[in-house]
């Protein structure tokens, strides 16, 4: 009798986000072997998700609903979903999946548990009121969850693995450093450096205040001032569910700037890289972001802010610039400095493609993925 493949169930909130960041491990797992299903909320990408073989289920994440009838709600419903897939592996992304899945599953032997910490979370590395109030809770939850046998954290760098391990040392479940979730370097290639004038930076991203837009524009707004030549873009739109997301007026206002475009939601990165000459990212904290993987993959130089996350793959005078979280005259003169190098910006841009390949490739990272749920499924046989 043959056995039946494993089940493997994705809990992640935004179906964009499954796409863009969770996609190569789905198909690393799927190739595998495994039945994939993701539990997500359902805008847009709904028919793409099935159309690589996935079950998708519709789930009613409410990122910006963080009320105790609502987290009970979510809670309840994981537990009713998981019983009717009946995953052999659920692999939860971000913090609140992680919160509610591993409450969801807390007191049950199976199915094995993967929560993948993108950063901290706003929760555990803000400093506004609100987020210090749900500090002690979450790290609860976390100190229970990495004492559940059967369980595994994906962090994407050492700095987050020592908090997780400060949390809960000597735990039962394990802490497992995979550098982010991989680019597609097929996709990704090198690009030709723009023979087109000024030198353009570009920041990919939600617009949000963690994310270091609001220094960004000051520091061009700096360098305009002064007559250097520069242009902006700015690519991606603000996130009324996230954690301090900027109003869309604002940023409608930085459009009377001098040199700034905003491009809105664009749906192939390439696009951006293309145009620009060089790629910043002056975000208060990190995971590994994945803008910078494919900036990097691109070839283009860096410019990022000296945090974890950021660090794993702008490496200061290699292929890249880094700045003190919030120095907006550091940030300037950075950019400053790139524009008028070229030479030091095609020696950047084409470090950055190396450190990309193959280590942070998809295909690297997938597989790595995949022997961990191998690994845990095997543990809890």
């Amino acid at each position: 009798m043959t056995a039946s493949p494993p089940k493997l169930l994705f809990l992640v909130t935004e179906d964009w986000y499954f796409w863009s960041h969770r996609l190569p491990m789905a198909r690393a797992a799927r190739d595998a072997g495994f039945e994939v299903a993701v539990a997500t909320r359902v805008t847009a990408h709904g028919e793409r998700i099935r159309s690589e073989g996935f079950a998708l289920y519709a789930f009613p994440w409410r990122r910006g609903d963080k009320t105790p009838w609502r987290a009970f709600r979510t809670i309840t419903e994981i537990r009713r979903l998981v019983r009717a897939v009946q995953p052999d592996l659920v692999h939860a992304v971000s913090v609140m999946p992680v919160i509610y899945g591993g409450l969801a599953l807390l007191w049950t032997r199976r199915p094995a548990f993967i929560a993948s910490l993108t950063g901290m979370g706003h929760a555990l590395e803000s400093d506004q009121f609100g987020a210090r109030l749900l500090r002690l809770p979450i790290r609860t939850v976390l100190w229970a969850m990495l004492r559940r046998a059967h369980t595994a954290f994906i962090v994407q760098n050492q700095d987050h693995r020592r908090v997780l391990r400060q949390i809960a040392p000597g735990a039962a479940g394990s802490v497992v450093v995979i550098p982010g979730s991989g680019v597609d370097t097929r996709h990704f290639v090198p690009l030709p450096d723009p023979v087109e004038r000024p030198v353009t930076t570009a920041f990919v991203g939600r617009l949000l205040v963690g994310k270091g837009v609001r220094e960004l524009v000051a520091a061009h707004g700096k360098l305009r001032s002064r007559g250097v030549p520069v242009r902006l873009l700015i690519a991606g739109v603000p996130d009324p569910d996230g954690p301090a997301s900027l109003d869309e007026r604002e940023v409608l206002g930085w459009l009377d700037h001098s040199g700034i475009v905003w491009l809105g939601q664009v749906e192939d990165v390439r696009q951006v890289w293309a145009q620009a000459h060089v790629a910043v990212l002056p975000s208060h904290h990190e995971g590994l972001p994945l803008s910078l993987l494919e900036a990097a993959a691109c070839g283009r130089p860096l410019i990022a802010t000296d945090i974890p996350g950021c660090r794993e793959i702008a490496k200061a005078n290699v292929n890249a610039l880094l700045v003190r979280v919030g120095d907006v005259d550091a940030l300037a003169a950075a950019i400053e400095r790139l524009v008028r190098d070229d030479e030091l910006r095609v020696q950047f841009g084409n470090a950055s493609r190396a450190l990309v390949d193959p280590e942070l490739s998809g295909d690297r990272i997938g597989a790595a993925t995949v022997a961990l749920y191998r690994r845990l499924m095997g543990s809890s046989c």
